[in-house]
């Protein structure tokens, strides 16, 4: 057989394998290339991730230490507030120490909100909405003192015991609601028309006999039950700062 006709199949087979042999090469080039790819890609990510979770624990450190602020802030807030009341408190007691002294006036202090309490006969007649003159001079004093105090709310609450109204007033007043309503509201007027206390400040509730703080079984209840409580509530209570009163709309103008 002649040389060559062996020799040539031979470099053939030995071209096919290196053919084979190069693609695989390739093959495998091209994966360890796409999983360099992959690797470098995690590698960025983790770097990302990493500034990632050192951007946010800036920003919590940073969030801590604004609320850390913000709490000493609130602290300091609430310690004048309560030394303001306290102020308040000695000062309504030396203003009105001739009355407190009779025990028909009272004062306390409860979460903040300092309390007047009003026996009614200081204030009004039996079965009566209108201020008398005692009963005027005492919420003159107590205007006095709020004057100061512009940036808190006033609710006047008008208390009473469970005796039903007479018959003889039952034309004005239908139950205690109306009484004790209208007696509230009768200190708001004065307080604002007669004392200068701005309206802004001021409103009026009537819960008639259903909050006693004394049993209705007795005379001696019944009396401490009949009451106007003035309540002064604490800066952040107050639902806005009061305003300067606006001026009332002229005679027939529509609203």
């Amino acid at each position: 057989m002649p040389k060559s006709t062996w020799i040539i199949p031979s470099i053939l087979s030995a071209l096919l394998v290196l053919g084979v042999l190069g693609w695989q090469v390739h093959q495998r080039g091209t994966e360890l290339a796409a999983a360099q790819a992959a690797l470098e890609e995690a590698r960025k990510a983790a770097e990302l991730t990493a500034a990632q979770a050192a951007a946010l624990k800036a920003d919590l450190d940073e969030a801590k230490a604004a609320t850390a602020e913000l709490n000493e802030k609130l602290t300091a807030v609430e310690k004048e507030n309560a030394e303001a009341l306290k102020r308040t408190k000695s000062t309504l007691e030396d203003e009105m120490r001739a009355a407190l002294q009779s025990k028909d006036i009272t004062i306390s202090q409860l979460q903040g909100k300092l309390t007047v309490n009003i026996l009614d006969h200081v204030l009004f007649d039996s079965g009566e909405a209108a201020v008398k003159a005692e009963g005027q001079e005492i919420l003159r004093r107590l205007a006095a003192v709020l004057a100061a105090h512009t940036n808190r709310a006033i609710h006047v609450v008008g208390h009473t015991d469970n005796v039903p109204i007479r018959a003889t007033a039952r034309g004005r007043f239908a139950s205690n609601w109306e009484l004790s309503t209208a007696r509230a509201t009768a200190a708001v007027r004065f307080l604002h028309e007669q004392a200068g206390v701005n309206p802004r400040q001021l409103g009026a509730l009537g819960y008639g006999e259903f909050h006693p703080v004394a049993d209705n079984a007795t005379p001696e209840g019944r009396a401490k039950n009949r009451r106007i409580a003035v309540v002064i509530l604490p800066e952040e209570l107050a639902a806005t700062k009061p305003k300067p009163a606006e001026q009332p709309a002229p005679a027939g103008e529509a609203k």
